[in-house]
């Protein structure tokens, strides 16, 4: 039996490399900068996750987030740096699975550059609050499930392929090395 992906009469595959990775990382993460971020990854015990808001992604694909030094998140980015980010843009596309290197800094011009005033509701000081730390996270590799067309599109194309009894969904997907 054929996989779904091989019923498809058109492309639906695509890894993206360097700047088409990192273009892909951006226009996903603005459609929801929320993710969950993943820390102890590789302890074979029940994952540590929590949600967190990106603050920014860089041109190169690096994401920042604020987090305070007294965190779980930040202890086990000490003792290790890898991370998992998982991110889901809409109820049937715009998924990013993200895998990568995290680091901690206290870089105030950084902070001063992310701050929003909504983050005193957890750094009560304000941007100068001393718990405040930032987190870059540079991907390594990661996986994207979209749709070329948007969603519209892509309910159509789905709806014509249940009628006809044929594979026409407008997915895309593929590894992402950035």
């Amino acid at each position: 039996m054929d996989s779904i992906n091989q019923q498809q009469p058109e492309k639906n595959r695509e890894n993206l490399l360097g700047a088409e990775a990192a273009e892909k990382i951006k226009e996903l993460v603005d459609k929801s900068s929320t993710c969950f971020f993943i820390t102890d990854i590789q302890n074979s015990q029940p994952l540590h996750v929590r949600p967190m808001a990106v603050q920014k992604v860089e041109e190169d694909g690096s994401l920042w987030f604020l987090s305070s030094d007294d965190s779980h998140k930040n202890a086990e980015i000490q003792v290790d740096q890898h991370v998992q980010l998982l991110f889901q843009g809409s109820a049937h596309s715009d998924f990013l699975s993200l895998y990568g290197n995290a680091s901690i800094s206290r870089d105030k011009a950084k902070i001063k550059e992310l701050w929003e005033p909504i983050l005193k509701a957890w750094f009560t000081e304000g941007e100068d609050d001393p718990r405040i730390t930032v987190i870059k996270v540079m991907p390594t590799e990661g996986y994207y499930w979209d749709n070329k067309h948007g969603n519209a599109v892509a309910f159509i194309k789905t709806m014509a392929g249940a009628l006809v009894g044929k594979t026409l969904d407008d997915s895309i997907e593929g590894t992402i090395q950035v």
